[in-house]
């Protein structure tokens, strides 16, 4: 009981109020990196795991270019065009060589290790903002958020706009039906390839904000980040469909991603103040995206057993009723 009591009241609501800017902040950038992964596995229906690879691209290839002279802005479009280009190649593994989804993004994804120790040099890459001028940088947290704010705002807006157009609406049909898609004419390859390209593209630029954000590219700062932006997605696509319910358009969707991976890091944050092992944060992540991937079929469980059970009463009250009379 003594060591309740003292667990506690070590803990300082304070230090915790301190770190969720640096939470909203890293939720922000992760949130976009998850609107890229929307395109995939909300959209296409297409399980890619290239993003844990062309997330680091991105930090790389950013870290190079800006260690060698080249501004910060053209770091960020050549690390979407890198991260356009791993997609490109997941997608002729599947499409055109015939390779299942997962073992095509697997396959890039362990090709992309390689290549970014090519890219790097060495495992680890510091771009320190006391050095190099960044689009932004934990050192001003503020300024960070409304820049990922702003980016958010931009790409949230070019993919409303571009899944409105003809090309846009044909990878969701894709996705909801490539046999009927491809019953209509709808060349199906290439609206995989498409999407993935812009999916990985917007996960490359992503980590490119993240390496600026946290002062260094590391070869491993892409693993585990098909959970993160799955936990994103499944909060925000949770979260926005029960409070729009039926309302809950597109753009809604879109914004409640970002949300959801803000709401993450706010739970991570959490799961830090109250002392957890870091060692199981991966662990925590799991329950976390599981609870909330099984939340809609709980929720629509519990509806059907209510619904059982108010049928049983009634049948059971025209028993009594029969009974009686």
């Amino acid at each position: 009981m003594d060591g309740l009591i003292s667990y506690f009241s070590s803990l300082n609501p304070l230090t915790f109020v301190s770190q969720l800017p640096g939470n909203i902040a890293q939720g922000i950038i992760w949130g976009l990196m998850a609107l890229g992964l929307f395109i995939t596995f909300r959209l296409l229906n297409f399980a890619d795991l290239t993003v844990d690879g062309s997330f680091a691209t991105g930090g790389a290839v950013t870290a190079v270019m800006i260690i060698n002279g080249a501004p910060a802005w053209a770091a960020v479009l050549t690390a979407l065009a890198a991260g356009v280009i791993a997609g490109l190649i997941t997608g002729f593994l599947h499409t055109g060589l015939g390779i299942p989804d997962i073992l095509s993004g697997i396959l890039t994804q362990i090709a992309l290790y390689s290549v970014n120790l090519n890219i790097m040099g060495k495992a680890n890459l510091p771009v320190s903002y006391r050095n190099y001028s960044l689009i932004l940088s934990a050192s001003n947290i503020k300024m960070a958020i409304v820049i990922g704010l702003v980016f958010a705002a931009v790409l949230i807006g070019l993919m409303y706009w571009y899944f409105g157009t003809e090309s846009g609406s044909t990878i969701r049909a894709t996705g909801s039906n490539p046999d009927m898609s491809k019953a209509q004419g709808i060349n199906i390859n290439a609206a995989k390839v498409i999407a993935l390209a812009l999916s990985n593209g917007v996960v490359a630029m992503s980590g490119s904000l993240f390496a600026q954000y946290q002062g260094f590219a590391d070869i491993n700062m892409g693993r585990g980040a098909i959970v993160i932006g799955l936990a994103a997605v499944i909060i925000g696509m949770v979260i926005g469909d029960a409070i729009f319910k039926k309302k809950s358009n597109f753009i809604i969707k879109l914004i409640f991603v970002v949300i959801g991976g803000i709401l993450y890091y706010i739970a991570m944050g959490i799961v830090l103040w109250l002392k957890m092992p870091t060692d199981d944060t991966k662990l925590f992540t799991a329950v976390i995206v599981a609870l909330f991937l099984a939340f809609p079929n709980l929720k629509e469980m519990s509806k059907n057993s209510f619904k059982r059970a108010a049928k049983r009463n009634i049948k059971n009250m025209k028993v009594e009723v029969r009974k009686d009379a």
